[in-house]
């Protein structure tokens, strides 16, 4: 007999994981007789099972919807991925040992694990194994062939008598009847489709609606398949319910509430799988059809002639299914919030920049910087934005004066963050800072923790009702004490950034343990939430620390000393007002954290952009100043955000990242960082130079650019001009920075 905790863990299941996982590690211990089981080891037999079995043409579990259409395209390190959900549901047994990577069984379950049990639990889940999989084809309703039978013969139908037509039994009964037998359709749950009320609609539809929150298609949200209005394809989507809105907002308010409400949605909950975006197209006509796709918060597209498999359709519902769940938890949790008031404040803040393109929001911000009496650097918004939204810590470089912590404050004003409303916080630096507590907080001798003035923002942006509000810390004078003392702790943890359902997060700052029960609830969890923005200003003297390359990796280094005295404030810019608009988070948070990300999408970006680093890289490894990962990939986002706002040229954009990430870590006095920057600086002038000969005197390059004879010859004409300065530095002083030129 198996043990009592073994003999049920197959009890609940909604997919077969759980039992192709327990058959592997028992593979693994009849090949090696050991109960350490190597994850990789593990999923590679996880993987084999689908693989092997789906090319045999076996019915089994699809693979997870957004990941791969079929298991020949998944990978090892997806499967690895995969895993954590069987674990997960098989704690009380397994234990992962993330260190080791390594899986064991549980010791008081180990212990129990002779030859008998172990045979035993093999036929335990060979035997749920094979039921599950016979029960995967035994329904007789095809979901596939209903679709497409409705989508061949809708338009004919319209010429047809209404009343009593089959379609309508279809959409009204049999399709409805179908989708509450899934297992994972909730008994709360409406199921309603419609065909028209006494005359043929133009948009058919089936909806899931969850009672708790609507029970009509009016109003709220749910989900519904919609089919064009050509037939030629059907949306499965996350959608709004339309006619409240527009009779209570009128259309054009309407309209915007609806679009404003689907940024929010989508920022909520995950929506792996479905396209976010605009592109659903039900009609070209206005009337209903526009209306749906207005609302319509996110879909997936099946095209008449590639309508996928039944179990294809079914792993995509029950995917939005799940996502339809985290909303509507979301909602119950707020449910004691007016309505009145939450729809009033969502239409006042459907005039706000969140309504605007990103290249419009930043026109916006530039607007409100100028009416200020303050100017800067052409590109520098565009560029500040595109850093912070590639990783949110950003360093500000420049000679004192040149309004380093003015634009921060500036800049989180324009999106509606300030002193008054605690989302801007001004940290001046202390030159005896020497350890994190200075920051983050410390315990006093009676145990108690003093948290410092960061910990207190990380506090208040990781309260529910702000995780929509961004929260920006400027960091002023940085480099007064060592940056690597008193901020080593959050430049670790800004590394361990990992999504977690519809967040950000990273790991804890403060150990709980260390804490006393009164200061576990607080500061216990406290992590860098993904709606704080950290800005650091520089200036680099006599009385400054130097940048190690730990903190020049994690950052975006934007320096701006070329200053033009002859801007004067517009009186006429003056007469006018300009108001802070508060925008979501989404605006500025990171959306890719890995490479993998964004590769499928922008595959050809990403490969143009790593071969100028490879580039980069051979002649940067000469002063071991080459490159890894980390840069690689930020530099990557930082192109891919850049081409998806269409804010810069290719060029542009590379020329700033090359500026920022990578001339910041070339210093010294040797010849080798001479050649380096004459290297360096072919590339930035997209022509060859005749390096052998400057490596005596390069005077005639700097000098050029004292005069400005160079500014429209060079392809990267920042990255130029700064390369030029630090030759000179090297000859003049024989020594040079990035930090002196």
């Amino acid at each position: 007999m198996l043990p009592e905790q073994l003999s049920s863990i197959f009890r609940v299941k909604q997919k077969s994981y759980k039992m192709v996982l327990i058959l592997s590690l028992i593979e693994y211990y009849e090949q090696t007789r050991s109960l350490s089981f190597p994850l990789s080891a593990i999923a590679e037999r996880f993987l084999a099972y689908f693989q092997e079995n789906s090319r045999l043409g076996k019915r089994v579990d699809s693979p997870p919807p957004g990941r791969a259409s079929h298991w020949g395209e998944f990978t090892l390190s997806q499967s690895i991925s995969l895993l954590k959900t069987p674990l997960e549901a098989l704690s009380a047994i397994l234990e992962v040992d993330q260190d080791k990577q390594t899986i064991t069984f549980r010791p008081d379950i180990a212990d129990k694990l002779d030859h008998n049990v172990i045979q035993e639990l093999k036929e335990y889940a060979l035997k749920e194994l094979q039921n599950y999989n016979d029960r995967l084809g035994k329904s007789a309703f095809s979901l596939q062939n209903t679709l497409s039978e409705i989508m061949s013969s809708y338009i004919a139908a319209k010429s047809q008598t209404f009343a009593g037509h089959p379609l309508g039994a279809l959409f009204r009964q049999a399709i409805p009847e179908h989708i509450r037998t899934l297992s994972f359709i909730d008994p709360n749950y409406k199921i309603q489709g419609s065909v028209g009320q006494g005359n043929w609609a133009n948009i058919p539809w089936i909806a899931v609606m969850d009672k708790r929150i609507t029970d009509t298609t009016q109003h709220g949200e749910y989900i519904v398949y919609l089919f064009s209005e050509d037939m030629e394809s059907v949306y499965l989507t996350l959608a709004q319910g339309v006619t409240v809105p527009k009779d209570e907002l009128g259309k054009k308010e309407g309209y915007q509430y609806l679009e404003n409400k689907a940024a929010e949605i989508r920022e909520l909950i995950p929506l792996e799988g479905m396209h976010k975006d605009d592109g659903i197209n039900l009609t070209s006509k206005s009337g209903l059809g526009r209306d749906y796709q207005v609302s319509t918060i996110a879909y997936i597209r099946y095209d008449h002639e590639a309508i996928p498999d039944d179990d294809q359709l079914q792993s995509d519902l029950e995917n939005v299914v799940s996502n339809y769940k985290m909303y509507v938890e979301h909602v119950l949790q707020n449910k004691n919030a007016d309505e009145e008031e939450v729809l009033a404040h969502e239409v006042k803040e459907s005039q706000t920049l969140s309504s605007l393109t990103v290249s419009e929001q930043l026109e916006q911000i530039k607007l409100f910087i100028s009416h200020r009496g303050f100017h800067y650097p052409p590109g520098l918004i565009e560029n500040l934005y595109l850093s912070l939204k590639t990783k949110p810590f950003v360093i500000l470089a420049g000679v004192s004066g040149t309004g380093k912590t003015k634009l921060v404050k500036l800049f989180a004003e324009a999106l509606g963050a300030n002193a008054d409303n605690g989302q801007f916080t001004l940290i001046p630096v202390r030159p005896d800072w020497s350890d994190p507590s200075d920051l983050m907080g410390y315990k006093d001798l009676s145990g108690v923790f003093r948290p410092g003035r960061m910990a207190e923002v990380l506090v208040e942006a990781s309260q529910p009702e702000n995780q929509h509000k961004p929260y920006f810390i400027c960091l002023d004078e940085m480099n007064l004490a060592r940056v690597e003392y008193y901020f080593s702790d959050v430049l670790s943890i800004i590394e361990t950034q990992e999504w977690r359902q519809d967040r950000i997060v990273t790991s804890k700052l403060i150990n709980r343990e260390s804490l006393l029960p009164e200061d576990q609830l607080l500061y216990g969890d406290l992590s860098i939430p993904d709606n704080v923005y950290l800005i650091g200003t520089v200036n680099m003297d006599e009385t400054t620390h130097p940048f190690s390359k730990k903190v020049l990796d994690r950052a975006n280094t934007i320096e701006f000393n070329y200053i033009n005295l002859q801007q004067y404030p517009s009186l006429a810019l003056h007469e006018r007002e300009a108001t802070d608009l508060p925008v979501h988070n989404s605006f500025l948070r990171s959306e890719y954290l890995q490479l993998i990300d964004v590769y499928s999408e922008h595959r050809e970006l990403v490969h143009a952009t790593t071969e100028k680093l490879v580039k980069i890289n051979q002649i940067l490894e000469e002063i071991h100043s080459h490159v890894g990962f980390r840069i690689r990939d930020s530099i990557c986002f930082y192109m891919v955000y850049n081409q998806r706002f269409e804010l810069l040229s290719d060029d542009e954009a590379f020329d700033l990242q090359l500026l920022q990430k990578i001339l910041p870590r070339v210093q010294g006095s040797s010849l080798s960082v001479k050649r380096v920057l004459l290297k360096l600086l072919q590339g930035a002038l997209g022509r060859t130079l005749p390096v052998s000969d400057l490596m005596d005197d390069a005077s005639e390059i700097y000098l050029k650019w004292n005069d400005n004879q160079e500014e429209n010859k060079a392809k990267h004409p920042l990255s130029a001009r700064k390369i030029a300065f630090m030759l000179r530095r090297l000859e003049e002083d024989g020594f040079t920075s990035y930090w002196l030129s």
